[in-house]
């Protein structure tokens, strides 16, 4: 699979004309393997790293993302979204704003891809996605925020996946077995959000592709109907980010 996503990922920025790559490193273990992979692909002279903190960042994610950089040789640059956000009027950035999760967290993840375009455009590079087939398929994600990208090497893998290849790739143990988080807020963590561990998660989605109810998937793996429900409803609800825009050639 290594060589798979490496020849992808070779491929991919060759057929571009592309210099490289550019990719976002938050400290967690997707932007991290996906790293490690794409400097296997090109060398680390042609992989760019941009680690974009903000107020509330974990001291402790900056640190793991500089420690990846850092072992992998590559340039990175440390771009604070801090004073873009309060630019915005943020809420919880202005004195006057309440912190809203949706709209000022999703405005994050769209500040951060704008950074990123901004040095591909730059230095004529490819934006690389780290985004896992779990977080795809229950549109754990935001549009136009770290959804938006040029290609994506690890969308076919699943999170727990996503771990195992990590081992192989001798990806720092730390952030292998870190709580996975968007960042998008203190606290914040994905298995909170979401309702369920990305071990159930995964179990009920493979079960989901090879098209199982959600009655035989709560059986088969004695996980309760209502959680098995949820990962439905989910994957439903957030169809849309999986779709292009809507056209009216779509309707008539």
């Amino acid at each position: 699979m290594i060589e798979k996503i490496i020849d992808f990922i070779r491929e991919t920025v060759e057929k571009a004309n592309a210099n490289g790559v550019v990719i976002g490193l938050s400290g967690g273990i997707d932007s991290s393997t996906t790293a490690f992979l794409c400097v296997k692909a090109l060398g680390k002279d042609k992989v760019l790293g941009i680690i974009m903190p903000e107020r509330d960042t974990k001291k402790e994610d900056i640190e793991d993302a500089i420690k990846v950089a850092e072992i992998l040789g590559i340039k990175y640059i440390i771009a604070d979204i801090t004073d873009v956000l309060k630019a915005f009027g943020a809420g919880g950035y202005v004195p006057t704003k309440e912190f809203d999760k949706i709209a000022d967290g999703n405005l994050k993840a769209r500040v951060r891809m704008c950074i990123l375009y901004y040095y591909a455009n730059k230095y004529n590079l490819l934006v690389v996605g780290t985004a896992n087939k779990s977080e795809i398929y229950v549109g754990y994600g935001t549009k136009h925020g770290d959804i938006a990208c040029d290609f994506m090497p690890i969308a076919h893998l699943f999170k727990t996946e996503v771990r195992e290849l990590a081992k192989k790739l001798n990806v720092p143990e730390e952030i292998i077995n870190k709580k996975p988080s968007a960042g998008l807020w203190k606290g914040q963590t994905d298995e909170e959000e979401l309702g369920i561990s990305y071990d159930e998660l995964d179990k009920i989605l493979k079960l989901y592709e090879k098209g199982m109810s959600k009655e035989e998937i709560s059986k088969e793996l004695n996980i309760d109907f209502d959680k098995v429900n949820h990962v439905f409803m989910l994957i439903e609800k957030n169809k849309h980010k999986r779709e292009p825009p809507k056209k009216l050639g779509d309707y008539v």
